[in-house]
């Protein structure tokens, strides 16, 4: 007999993988349950003794599977011996292949490596890369401009220009995943939204930054915007939230929880990023941040953190049905990571080969796992249905054989080795024991989901006012007692909007009446007696000179020639009209009197008045221009004969 192996149950669960018991080990395997019975009692085992016990286990179990009347079931072909042996010979393959596998693994002693060896080694997961920038004084910056815009002096505020290079060197130096460097980080982060509400976007700071994915990754983006450089912090804490995540034990339960959560706040981060951030930079954001490369990077972190919470869910050994279901939507999220990849410039083919082969490895796994369940509840033809489209689905992934890592691809080949077996032995007794009908693709049911990765925001970033304070975790707020930006850009408002009334209510209407009073006065003539009356003591010039021309003109004698010709004019008007009013008056008088010759019944003509209303209309009219005419006349001759005589 062999001596016994002494293994701790921690050695056992890694040396038979059941980290990843779709690859390893079936559910109804007898020597696994050996091994977990191992594990809880914490004792040694004796292969031999297991191998024994995993002899007898199996063959019961599987006579506990038989049809009651098994001959029946076959067109009473086989005997029961035919069935014994058939079953006799599948459990002990079983049981060859499982003790074989567990004498290989079983000196294998389990690794941690360290954190950084962790991140640089092959793994089936992928995280964040972080963003580099350069180092610069912003304290030199913020000085020069409060010096320019405000009206306080920028060495009131010398302790707080000191905090925030400090804030910013600490920040922009994490380069490992540490937790300490969240701190770090949400702390620079929380100061600069909080600056945000004191200065404006274009402080004046040409902020460099190097992407951290695609094909330019040493390219470095420059920009003059506080929203800019916060967009980069952020990030570099999504990708410290995603390494953390990755350097996290993923062998145990602590540590995949530990892992799950950590995937989440990386995918909050992405996702505040996009929806709060980028709106807000008024400018074209970096290529490996636009929405395509956020939702991309956001659904990945879903993804794997999804993927972490069905490690776990196997590891504490669920129902089938539930880690079919969590194995779905972990397909779902690699799939979208996928699709928003393929359309954006900065997620590079490697990163796409990845999540295609994850989505298409765990639709398989999820259907295998919905097999292992159909089994269990003696659907047969329904199990044999899952496990084809389960190995369909592993081939579609290993069509990415050529570009995804060995780690990935060992994956594969582990869950397809497992597939073909369970299918072959699952085809088998169908078609010799069971009989049932296997269903079509198109007639299985759509696998439930089951999602348990949200994104999750960090308080820190979604509330960072609530972590500023003399005595909170961020510490005092900066340049606290620095005016407020809103409150210069309010009063800038407010003098245009006042000069703006004043020129367009006042100015604009005085210009507007003075040059309609002026073209008034000069029409009249009067701009040179106003100035004579604004100067008693003298005449002013422009009336001399004027006064000076009409001498050299002769201008009385002219007036006086004017005055007569306007008096022959008067006369010869006068007797024209009078001429005319004299006919139309004959003309009434001759009417009237034959109307009273023959009266009014044979003089039937009417009155010169009444048809030619108009005509007298215009008598009146002409009438009453010459008798103003006159009186004008009478009045400029009588000041001119006033004027002669001063």
């Amino acid at each position: 007999m062999r001596p016994a192996i002494l293994l701790t149950p921690m050695a056992l669960f890694l040396a038979i993988g059941l980290s990843h018991p779709i690859e390893n080990l079936g559910t109804g395997s007898s020597l696994s349950r050996i091994v977990l019975k191992a594990i809880d009692r914490r004792a040694p085992i004796d292969v031999d003794e297991a191998v024994g016990n995993s002899w007898s286990d199996s063959v019961s179990n599987t006579e506990r599977r038989a049809p009651a009347d098994a001959d029946e079931a076959v067109g009473n072909t086989y005997s029961d011996s035919v069935f014994n042996a058939i079953k006799e010979k599948r459990v002990k393959n079983q049981y060859l292949s499982e003790i074989r596998w567990q004498r290989k693994y079983f000196p294998l002693p389990p690794k941690v490596p360290c954190k950084m060896s962790m991140l640089n080694s092959p793994s089936n997961i992928l995280f964040l890369p972080f963003r580099k920038t350069t180092t610069l004084a912003l304290s030199s910056a913020i000085k020069q401009y409060i010096s320019s815009k405000y009206e306080q002096h920028p060495d009131m505020f010398k302790q707080d220009l000191e905090v925030i290079d400090a804030l910013r060197t600490d920040a922009v130096n994490v380069r490992e995943p540490h937790i300490s460097g969240i701190k770090k980080i949400t702390a620079y982060a929380g100061q600069l939204s909080w600056m945000g509400g004191k200065f404006p976007i274009d402080i004046g700071v040409e902020f460099i930054w190097y992407p951290a994915l695609g094909y330019n990754t040493e390219r470095p983006m420059t920009q003059n915007n506080l929203k800019f450089e916060l967009a980069n912090v952020l990030y570099n804490l999504a990708a410290l939230y995603s390494q953390l995540a990755m350097s996290s034990n993923r062998g145990t339960t602590e540590g995949l929880k530990s892992a799950c959560n950590y995937f989440c706040l990386a995918a909050g981060v992405l996702s505040y990023i996009k929806t709060d951030i980028i709106p807000e930079l008024r400018s074209t954001p970096p290529e490996d941040m636009d929405d395509n490369t956020l939702e991309s990077l956001e659904y990945l972190m879903l993804a794997q953190a999804q993927e972490c919470f069905w490690q776990k869910a196997v590891m504490d050994r669920y129902k089938d049905a539930s880690i079919a279901k969590l194995a779905a939507k972990v397909s779902d999220f690699y799939g979208a990571a996928g699709d928003w990849g393929i359309k954006s410039d900065a997620i590079t083919t490697q990163w796409i080969h990845h999540t295609t082969a994850k989505h298409h490895h765990f639709a398989a796994a999820a259907q295998y796992r919905q097999a292992c369940d159909c089994l269990e509840k003696r659907k047969y033809g329904e199990e044999v249905a899952r496990l084809r489209d389960s190995i369909a689905c592993v081939h579609e992934a290993l069509k990415e054989a050529k570009y995804i890592n060995k780690v990935v691809l060992g994956d594969l080949n582990g869950l397809k080795n497992k597939v073909t077996e369970d299918l072959k032995r699952a085809e088998k007794d169908n078609d010799l024991i069971y009989l049932n009908p296997v269903p079509p693709k198109s007639e299985l049911k759509t696998l439930d989901r089951a999602n348990m990765a949200v994104a999750k925001i960090p308080k820190e970033i979604s509330e960072p006012a609530s972590f500023i304070g003399d005595t909170k975790e961020f510490g005092p707020p900066l340049f606290a007692k620095l005016v407020p930006f809103a409150v210069h850009v309010a009063a800038s408002i407010y003098e245009e909007r006042r000069d703006r009334l004043v020129n367009n209510s006042i100015i604009d209407e005085l210009e507007i009446l003075t040059t309609r009073i002026h073209d008034t006065l000069q029409s009249l003539n009067l701009p040179g007696s106003l100035q004579a009356l604004e100067k008693p003591l003298g005449l002013p010039p422009t009336l001399t000179s004027h006064a000076e021309e009409i001498r050299q003109a002769d201008a009385l004698t002219r007036l006086q020639r004017s005055f007569s010709d306007t008096a022959k004019l008067k006369a010869s008007d006068d007797a024209i009209f009078a001429e005319g009013r004299e006919l139309l008056q004959a003309e009434a008088g001759e009417n009237e009197r034959l109307v009273m010759k023959y009266g009014t019944d044979r003089w039937t003509r009417q009155d010169s008045r009444s048809t030619a209303a108009k005509l007298y209309a215009q008598v009146d009219e002409i009438d009453g221009y010459l008798k103003s005419a006159a009186n004008s006349d009478a009045l400029v001759l009588t000041k001119f004969r006033e004027s002669v005589a001063v």
